[in-house]
């Protein structure tokens, strides 16, 4: 089955930066749109950025700017390069693929926590 794993999470300074990584298995990976979502305490989960199956980019407009999804065909790897991060962007960051057929899988999430 598919499987995501998220790293990369942790504590950090406004202003500062972070690069979450996820690994991809059980999927075709050239054929899957690969996506970052997170959910703040008390907030639902929203959309952060997400990359097609070609590598063309899309941005929530709250990161836009900060934020740079990428992804590596040859290691099955979804990043998402977090810069100039503030006290609004402390949330739960969950890694979502979706399949040549519509059908989406997520990871577990990895805790990301700006304070000072």
């Amino acid at each position: 089955q598919v499987q995501l794993v998220e790293s990369g999470g942790g504590l950090v300074q406004p202003g500062g930066s972070l690069r979450l990584s996820c690994a991809a298995s059980g999927v075709i990976f050239r054929d899957t749109a690969m996506g970052w979502y997170r959910q703040a305490p008390g907030k639902q989960r929203e959309f952060v950025a997400d990359i097609s199956s070609s590598g063309n980019t899309y941005y929530a407009q709250s990161v836009k700017g900060r934020f740079t999804i990428s992804r590596d065909y040859a290691n099955n790897m979804v990043y998402l390069q977090m810069n100039s991060l503030n006290l609004e962007d402390t949330a739960v960051y969950s890694c979502r693929s979706v399949g040549g057929r519509g059908m989406a899988s997520w990871g577990q999430g990895t805790q990301v926590t700006v304070s000072s």
